[in-house]
């Protein structure tokens, strides 16, 4: 049996367990058996789901099987996580009986509340604040800046995943009206348009064509825009997605920059957008290269680099004298779909995974933490991110 089916398994047996404590506390406890049938019924069919999604394909399956298998897993875990902290909070009650006193019923009750509150949480994350948005403003100042572009404004969105949304375009749509209603001078779209393959993104393809800015919208790949996170009968199928996928972006009047880079002209002045091919750390794949998107980033033009992955600054350019590279945009992260003011789990796997950072140079990343979802369906905290960004000339 290979690892994770042997961890899953014990995960069923574990999850059992809490069902039959939860089970044998509400006989005992309660005169009524509606509420232990209730108990009973619930558990048996989140057994069968579990053992369902156990069955289902995962790299092989198409778009609509992974958006049901996410959804499921996710309906299974939320219940399974509010039953454990309450059982959790329930066996904490039940400490004065090892010597003879009665449980401490508020306990439980404060369980139950508890273990109710966090089921509520995890299904507004799921039903409301994934679909909401939030538009976050930034100013980055820099010496280097050419004066013509002081004040010049970058929208940027990030890892719409649209395999979440199946056909239907109307947050996506949402998102390209406030950009636009942002008036920004250029838009910027730092990958992860889909989860697995060009599929995803056929039903946006005029949506996506909406988004305007008069100095254009640039757009990078990430690391799920490549084909890695699904199996194909043969290599040239996944090249052909991946061009697939390259022709719905440009095909929507985007600058889809390949490790290649472009000018943007403004009273006189440019600014240099450098778009880079996926660079990850493990075990994410690195497509892309600095030097072949810009082979002199350590000269002094004023530079916007768009990379998906925060980890690229990190190791080549903050802090780096040969990489004079003022600004980077990376998305990624997500904050992993979870923050609770400025906490989130994503802090210790990403040493910058939202908002802006600057090294000891001045120069600056900005990690936008996306609009769409991946791994689950949710968004609890981590509301959905547009991020307009203005450029000021700071004054020598």
């Amino acid at each position: 049996m290979r690892l994770p089916y042997l961890a899953l398994t014990l995960l069923l047996i574990f999850n059992i367990g809490i069902d039959v404590y939860i089970y044998a506390a509400l006989r005992r406890r309660l005169k009524s058996r509606v509420w232990c049938w209730a108990q009973a019924v619930t558990a048996a069919l989140l057994t069968v789901m579990f053992a369902v999604i156990l069955c289902l394909p995962v790299r092989s399956a198409d778009n609509a099987v992974m958006v049901a298998m996410m959804w499921m897993i996710y309906v299974y875990g939320s219940v399974c996580l509010s039953k454990i902290l309450f059982v959790v909070i329930d066996l904490v009650a039940r400490i004065p009986q090892l010597s003879g006193r009665p449980r401490l019923k508020w306990i439980t009750r404060t369980g139950a509340v508890m273990a109710a509150a966090g089921l509520a949480t995890m299904w507004w994350g799921a039903l409301l604040n994934r679909l909401s948005l939030d538009t976050v403003e930034v100013t980055f100042s820099s010496r280097e800046l050419p004066e013509a572009f002081d004040g010049f404004r970058i929208a940027q969105i990030s890892d719409m995943h649209l395999a979440t949304y199946g056909s239907d375009t109307t947050f996506v749509h949402r998102i390209v009206e406030r950009v636009n209603a942002l008036s920004p001078d250029m838009i910027v779209f730092t990958g992860d348009l889909v989860s697995r393959n060009a599929t995803e993104a056929e039903p946006f393809r005029r949506t996506l064509a909406g988004l305007h800015a008069p100095c254009g919208v640039f757009s990078v790949l990430g690391n799920h825009d490549y084909g890695d996170y699904q199996d194909w009968p043969s290599a040239e199928a996944k090249a052909a997605d991946h061009r697939r996928l390259i022709d719905i972006e440009r095909g929507a009047g985007w600058k889809l920059l390949q490790d290649s880079s472009a000018y943007v002209e403004r009273g006189g002045d440019t600014l240099v957008v450098i778009g880079v091919e996926n660079i990850g750390r493990p075990p994410f794949a690195a497509y892309g290269n600095l030097k072949r998107a810009y082979p002199t980033p350590g000269d002094s033009r004023f530079k916007v680099l768009l990379s998906h992955d925060p980890s690229h600054w990190q190791y080549e350019l903050a802090g780096s004298d040969s990489a004079n590279v003022q600004l980077t945009l990376s998305g990624h992260t997500h904050a992993m779909q979870i923050r609770v003011m400025d906490a989130s789990p994503a802090s210790l796997i990403h040493k910058y995974w939202s908002g802006l950072y600057t090294d000891r140079s001045g120069r600056a990343l900005y990690v936008n933490i996306g609009t769409g979802t991946v791994g689950y369906p949710a968004r609890i905290g981590a509301t959905p991110e547009i991020t307009l960004i203005t450029l000021r000339r700071e004054k020598q």
